[in-house]
């Protein structure tokens, strides 16, 4: 259900409420979750026309939750495929690690999803398309931003110079790893200085072929070499440059085949997509935000490959900026939430990188001595271990908007099961909705009184309490048990989840549930009266 854009509280007007700066699939993202909400958005993206080749390959169970709120869900299944699992293996064929993945993991979504990217963000432009409050002005090119306090002037080029001038509340700077957003703000980075030169080489198969698992990692050190799904009928190999040799002949589409032939991929197999060597960098923007301009995705930070987490990464701070912004712009949180946005997703971030950059020590090895050591330590290990290992849980957040004395399960991500409501059956998010929700045990009415009831109300929260085992006529029930068996592991009779799924506190008790409502006013830091808030039919 849409949410009608609210009476403007700002005496400044400006042009449009939040302008975006690049429109891959996290500006996409992003645009279209805060028109959702009826905000007025204004994506500049210097490409004339969509880019047609592939860059990510794939997102997790986590990200495809957070893809499914801009309203793409029904149509995800049509452009990807579950992975069923990721290898490593070292020369020999021994096996380093082995994970399988599960096609309905603990997020409601397979816990890895093969993609072609050009099809994830043909998806987001038709959505975006479909949607009113979004104007995309592409072939202009950003090349100056002016913050003047209570709104934001940016000066684009279109392709022939000729310049135009839009102001806005807030500018978001999704535009790549050659950020200009990034590169105007004088925003440092921090970079690890760990990279390395690979082959990428993106193939549509003529006819169809099974690879199990769907991702594999070759630590050969003669050629360390990655085989990854990317969505129907796509496929990706990575060859490392190995030392001394040449990136220019390695750029070759004759080097391109030669490789990827012992695979049994040649031109009367397949058709190359594309064959160019990229490097990867370890790197993050030490500020995200700078007054009313924020940064997101790659031009926050760039990471390497092999926790396939780059895209999701970018999702997730799309996700977290969007419902933040969307209160602030409201009046019902002071801009100071924002600064939490920069201080939750750079530290997430900064993990991710640490353990991609870890798995990559471990994998661009190509001295024959210290692969084999690395090996028969891995091996050493792994003795005794037959089966597949499983997903790690999605990383929680360790600082930020959490509640006032975290439990066990703040900032962690709520998992997903199945609920039944008087429309259906299903998952959570489609039964219930998405945003903030109270999920509880106990009626929760008399404990929160009016006041509490009516801030809740303004964010839109979904107060939802669990039917009683049995019930078949009230409330939502709880399927599987899986939502009960949830709150009796943290001892808890209550929930309280942000709109990007991290909980931002537990409760036992109506009392505390009370305490808790509390806390997430005081964090946000402005109330607003319920009528405020004006849903649309």
């Amino acid at each position: 259900m849409a949410i009608t854009r609210p009476h403007d509280t700002y005496a400044t007007p400006t042009d449009t409420d939040v302008a975006v700066v690049g429109n891959g699939p996290v500006g996409a993202a992003l645009s279209v979750l805060l028109a959702q909400h009826g905000w007025r958005v204004t994506v500049v993206e210097r490409r004339p026309r969509p880019y047609v080749l592939p860059r990510a390959t794939s997102f997790d169970g986590e990200t495809a939750r957070l893809l499914a709120a801009t309203g793409i869900g029904a149509e995800l299944g049509r452009i990807t495929e579950p992975a069923t699992g990721y290898q490593w293996r070292t020369a020999a064929g021994d096996t380093l690690l082995d994970i399988a993945f599960s096609a309905q993991g603990r997020y409601g979504w397979p816990d890895a999803n093969t993609m072609h990217q050009p099809a994830l963000e043909e998806l987001l432009a038709a959505r975006a398309a479909s949607l009113p409050g979004i104007t995309v002005l592409r072939g202009h090119r950003v090349v100056d931003i002016h913050d003047q306090g209570q709104r934001v002037t940016l000066t684009a080029e279109s392709a022939d110079g000729t310049p135009r001038t839009l102001s806005a509340r807030w500018v978001v700077g999704c535009d790549g790893a050659n950020s200009f957003v990034r590169e105007h703000l004088g925003v440092p980075m921090t970079d690890l200085g760990f990279s390395y030169e690979w082959l990428l080489c993106d193939v549509a198969l003529r006819e169809p072929r099974e690879f199990t698992p769907t991702n594999v990692q070759i630590c050969d050190p003669a050629r360390p070499t990655t085989l990854v799904g990317s969505g129907p009928g796509h496929r990706r190999w990575e060859f490392m440059r190995l030392p001394g040799e040449s990136s220019a002949e390695l750029n070759k589409e004759e080097a391109a085949w030669r490789l990827l032939k012992p695979f049994g991929v040649t031109p009367d197999t397949a058709t190359l997509l594309r064959s160019t060597t990229y490097i990867f960098r370890a790197t993050w923007a030490d500020e995200w935000r700078a007054g009313r301009v924020l940064l997101a995705g790659d031009a926050a930070h760039l990471m390497p490959p092999f926790a396939g987490q780059g895209m999701c990464s970018g999702i997730r701070d799309a996700v977290n900026l969007a419902w933040k912004l969307d209160l602030t712009l409201r009046g019902l949180a002071d801009d100071c939430v924002l600064d939490t946005y920069a201080e939750e997703r750079r530290q997430h971030v900064k993990d991710s990188i640490l353990s991609s950059v870890q798995l990559g020590r471990m994998i661009c090895v190509t001295d024959p001595t210290a692969a084999e050591e690395r090996d028969a330590t891995v091996l050493a290990g792994r003795r005794g271990r037959t089966r597949p290992g499983t997903p790690e849980p999605a990383k929680p957040l360790s600082a930020g908007l959490l509640g006032p004395s975290p439990s066990g399960a703040a900032g962690a991500v709520v998992p997903q099961g199945r609920v039944r409501a008087p429309g259906g059956t299903g998952l959570f998010d489609e039964v219930v909705g998405r945003g903030f929700v109270l999920l509880t045990t106990d009626d929760p009415r008399p404990a929160l009184g009016e006041d509490r009831w009516s801030f809740l109300s303004a964010l839109g929260t979904h107060v939802v309490r669990l039917a009683p085992p049995g019930a078949t006529d009230q409330g939502v029930t709880d399927v599987d048990g899986f939502y009960r068996a949830y709150l009796a592991e943290h001892d808890a009779t209550a929930v309280l989840v942000r709109p990007d799924h991290h909980v931002f506190g537990t409760a036992n008790g109506p009392e505390a549930t009370a305490v808790l409502v509390d806390g997430l006013r005081d964090r946000l830091g402005a109330a607003a009266p319920a009528a405020q808030l004006r849903r649309a039919g």
